[in-house]
């Protein structure tokens, strides 16, 4: 039987549940096996999506930070992008806090779920294309639990071509544009938004005014 994360099996859309021991991607696997040398008391392992598996509000990123989710276990818990974006959240009504410290800071997400493009940390922050690939099976199994009427946000290109990829969907039909909205033809909603990394925030590319009108969009489609 092919392996359904297999970048050469033709089966990037099929689902597959997250495996917290997965090693399919050589250069990740490498790569975190010296962050285990290097970090010994962080996660340094792929990391799980937080939040109720059918919240109707998917927030998709693109991979671990080394000093966030890679340290905590959590989804941008610990690094820059992570304070922009539980912020953004609590302030629509999504998180329970404002902030997100560790897995056992008594956070809870409401009716929203975090996850990433790729689950380990890559090198430099970029993933290569085959492990976009080959990650993508696990982001069909969140995207098979998300409701249909829900909304999901893609942080940046690379996220937004992964959640059509694991849906079968063209990626020439729909265009990542930061405040972009996207209605599928399953139903659901995509927004698109810039990511919210240290980079993109500090040239001021993406300020948060423009990320909280992409989450005021999702609320106000939420409860419309």
């Amino acid at each position: 039987m092919s392996d359904p994360r297999s970048a050469d099996s033709g089966a990037a859309r099929a689902a597959c549940a997250f495996d917290p021991g997965c090693c399919a991607c050589p250069r990740l696997a490498v790569f975190l096996e010296q962050q285990r040398g290097l970090l010994p008391g962080y996660h340094n392992a792929p990391v799980p999506a937080f939040g109720a598996a059918n919240a109707r509000l998917l927030v998709v990123g693109l991979a671990p930070g080394l000093h966030g989710a890679n340290r905590s276990g959590r989804p941008f818990t610990g690094d820059h992008a992570g304070i922009l974006l539980y912020q953004t959240l609590f302030d629509h009504g999504f998180a329970s806090a404002p902030a997100s410290t560790a897995t056992d800071d008594g956070l809870r997400l409401i009716d929203a779920r975090i996850t990433n493009a790729v689950r380990c940390v890559p090198p430099a922050n970029k993933p290569e294309p085959a492990e976009v690939r080959r990650c993508n099976a696990f982001l069909a199994h969140d995207l098979a639990a998300h409701p249909v009427d829900g909304v999901v946000i893609a942080l940046g290109t690379i996220a937004h071509q992964a959640v059509l990829d694991a849906l079968g969907l063209r990626r020439a039909a729909f265009t990542f544009a930061h405040g972009a909205q996207h209605r599928l033809p399953d139903g659901r909603l995509v927004l698109d938004s810039y990511h919210c990394s240290r980079y993109n925030t500090s040239t001021r590319r993406l300020t948060p005014e423009m990320f909280g009108a992409v989450f005021a969009a999702a609320r106000e489609h939420l409860t419309s």
